[in-house]
């Protein structure tokens, strides 16, 4: 009974000691770093585009080159002769124009429809539009992870997930283009008679081609999160330990470069609704300078998304260990683009579109207990 009763004071007393022993050693923090791969599993959204040229706004024409005012004319539109037959309005028009002797009377011999031939013109489709076919897009990118635990006990941890901000490339995806509807009237009395109720237009005008340029933009993300993990398995028993996480991701992105090509299109594009608020439609249409001074501002909204994660931490000994992760956020944000007249501070085009950058994001490391 005596060696009974000192066996389990003994197996108590080593049980006790083990328990002590790995409350001194159980370590609060811990930190690793390593490569952390971003993979934006995000499409392109449309774009939402206004401009200050609203629906019904009446500009004069002014002098116009023939070939712009041809380009601005509704292929499909029809009219109706003195004798009641149809014509294509277009076509009527491209066959007037090399007429030497109508020619003579609507142009000024250098390629130009004359301002009083050219009349005015009532301008829609330009107040806002949807660009369904174009977007942006997050490219893939790498850079350093750093990952700091707090253990709250030996199953429970909180995460912070930082790393070197990277900078990221954005890719543009189709073309932007506006859907210029209106009535052209001229108060000459042979355009009068040729076209009573005015020259239908309808033209879409190139303003810039996202997709042909290798990238739209680049921008710096900086996207910290925060995660409660739960770790299987013992620690000082199981060197492979599963876990899993959840939390928040917080993304802020600065200094946004705009493709240079993409910039000066824009720019163009604003001296264009410049040109039309200044009663100078041919102009706009010639692509001329206006009055303005443009500028550019690109923006994007910071956001906060929900992560989960799922990886493993192998101890190599009671301090190092190895740590692979996969997590996703469904992260999305707002970018808008902006052309100023800096001459007047009017906003003259405002174009926003969402950027669903939802990415998969793997890390690899190697970290240290203390």
């Amino acid at each position: 009974m005596k060696k009974t009763a000192t066996k389990i004071v003994i197996a108590t007393t080593l049980m006790s000691l083990t328990n002590l022993t790995y409350a001194q050693e159980f370590k609060r923090f811990s930190v690793s770093a390593g490569w952390l791969h971003v993979m934006p599993q995000g499409k392109a959204n449309p774009f939402n585009i206004n401009t200050n040229v609203k629906n019904g706004t009446v500009t004069k024409v002014g002098s116009i080159s023939t070939t712009s005012f041809l380009n601005s004319v509704d292929p499909n539109a029809m009219g109706t002769d003195l004798g009641g037959e149809q014509f294509n309005q277009k076509e009527f028009l491209e066959f007037a124009l090399k007429e030497p002797s109508l020619a003579a009377i609507l142009t000024d011999g250098n390629g130009n429809i004359l301002p009083e031939v050219a009349g005015s013109a009532n301008i829609y489709g330009l107040e806002n539009w949807r660009q369904n076919d174009a977007g942006l897009e997050v490219d893939d990118v790498d850079t350093l992870g750093l990952m700091f635990n707090y253990y709250l006990n030996d199953k429970v941890s909180l995460q912070l997930i930082g790393g070197v901000p990277p900078k990221v490339d954005i890719k543009g995806e189709g073309e932007i283009a506006a859907p210029l509807t209106g009535l052209a009237v001229s108060p000459n009395e042979i355009v009068k008679i040729l076209f009573p109720d005015g020259i239908t237009l309808g033209q879409s005008i190139p303003i810039t081609n996202l997709g042909n340029k290798s990238k739209a933009a680049t921008v710096r993300a900086w996207t910290p999160a925060i995660e409660a993990q739960y770790q299987f398995g013992t620690g000082g028993v199981d060197k492979f330990r599963p876990y899993v996480g959840a939390g928040l991701m917080y993304a802020h992105f600065n200094q946004i470069k705009l493709n240079e090509g993409i910039r000066a299109d824009l720019i163009s594009a604003g001296h264009m609704i410049q040109n039309v608020l200044d009663g100078k439609g041919g102009a706009a249409l010639d692509r001329k300078v206006s009055s303005g001074d443009m500028t550019v501002k690109v923006d994007a909204d910071d956001a906060i998304a929900p992560i989960v994660s799922v990886g493993f931490t192998y101890d190599f000994n009671d301090s190092w260990y190895g740590v692979g992760s996969v997590s996703y956020a469904k992260l999305n944000n707002k970018a808008t683009i902006d052309v100023v007249n800096k001459n007047t501070g009017s906003k003259l085009i405002h174009a926003t579109t969402k950027i669903d950058i939802d990415p998969l994001i793997t890390y690899v490391g190697v970290g240290y207990r203390f």
